[in-house]
């Protein structure tokens, strides 16, 4: 069984298509979403899927072939993120809360109504324990980027609260660009860590005012923080607010869609940032991106399973060595989450099956079942509601 840390399920679906009546009732702000939907429909085949005719890599028909029984849902508006309606760098908007709603309603929707024998969202450890049991998938929302959360601080204490209830897991704090929650990580392929750091200027006091709240909120309300696309800076400024917030050091930081820096890139985890997520309890989710994975090696690009393995396992190893255990690495694939190239030989959700029968061969069965799903597990049965 895999459980996948981070995984797009929703970014393929679609609002559903209206009749010509209801299409002339149409407000500006339906043609508006309609419109980003072709557009992001483009966008995928283009930068997610494998060919422009191959279809989605998260879906729960690949899922099922391929072992995979849990997939933390990622919720992400990205036309919100890069809101053209307001300079670079300005802070959220207040519809922007509405919209993601508006996309776990879809996705709670869908799985309702078309693959209700085969899944289901869980929004509990014991809904979790129920599909698992009932041998369905299980979806569990989680949401990236804190811009989504309110443009005012009543308004992000309002929203975690929301998202808590309706069974949100994870917030990732940090995601492309600076909007006033979290700096980032530079994370964009084709862009070198200095390119963008000309390009997309940020501060260095690592959280605004806006993120400084959202921390507090999930500490409060119990959504675990996600520290995949964080700045150093940012990072260390929320592990200081954890601590303060929590002494007892019961609630874990995770990151979900990264490697290890074995090379320069500021994206993957440092040895001592590994050692700080893994001593308070977090897990590292482990991406199937060739531009991170390949970090401080000559390669761009990995052509066959057998040596995506290969590099895969530097970074399974490398955690291992910082941490003197196996208990702390998962998969965190960020599948469909324009990640392309993907490692050769796990491009979609099918291919995960193979990549455990890889790590039993070299690792056994105990920590097959660690990275695959037991250490993903334990935490999900640890702090969901």
């Amino acid at each position: 069984m895999v459980a996948d840390l981070h995984a797009h399920y929703p970014m393929h679906l679609r609002p559903r298509r209206a009749t010509l009546s209801r299409m002339l009732r149409f407000s500006e702000r339906d043609w508006r979403l309609r419109l980003q939907a072709l557009i992001l429909g483009l966008a995928n085949r283009i930068g997610n899927y494998r060919t422009f005719f191959s279809g989605p890599r998260v879906t729960i028909d690949s899922m099922s072939a391929g072992g995979v029984q849990v997939a933390l849902s990622v919720l992400y508006q990205p036309f919100d993120e890069m809101d053209l309606s307001k300079a670079y760098g300005s802070p959220p908007g207040s519809g922007y809360f509405g919209d993601l709603t508006e996309q776990l309603e879809l996705v709670e929707n869908d799985i309702r109504d078309n693959h209700g024998d085969h899944a289901m969202v869980v929004h509990s450890a014991a809904e979790l324990d129920d599909a698992l049991r009932d041998g369905k998938i299980a979806l569990v929302h989680c949401v990236e980027g804190g811009f989504h959360l309110g443009a005012t601080p009543g308004e992000v204490r309002v929203n975690v609260a929301a998202l808590r209830r309706q069974g949100v897991f994870y917030v990732t704090l940090a995601h492309l660009f600076w909007r006033q929650i979290a700096t980032n990580a530079p994370a964009i392929p084709f862009l070198p860590d200095e390119t963008y750091n000309r390009l997309f200027p940020q501060p260095q006091n690592g959280l605004g005012e806006l993120g400084e709240v959202a921390v507090d909120a999930m500490l409060t309300e119990g959504v675990v923080i996600d520290l995949a696309h964080i700045s150093p800076s940012a990072m260390d400024k929320v592990i200081e607010l954890r601590d303060r917030h929590d002494r007892g050091r019961t609630q874990p930081l995770i990151a979900t869609q990264v490697g290890c820096r074995l090379g320069t890139q500021l994206y993957n985890l440092s040895d001592d940032q590994i050692e700080k997520i893994t001593d308070r309890g977090g897990l590292i989710g482990l991406i199937f991106a060739d531009h991170q994975i390949l970090d401080g090696t000559p390669k761009k690009r990995t052509r066959k399973f057998r040596e995506s393995f290969h590099f895969l396992c530097r970074h399974i190893d490398h955690i291992q060595q910082v941490t003197g255990t196996h208990e702390h690495t998962a998969i965190g694939s960020d599948l469909d989450g324009f990640i392309k190239p993907t490692l050769a030989g796990l491009h979609d959700m099918r291919c995960m099956d193979r990549l455990q029968e890889a790590l039993f061969s070299r690792y056994g069965a105990t920590v097959t079942d660690q990275i695959s799903s037991g250490n993903a597990l334990r935490l999900l049965r640890g702090f969901l509601p």
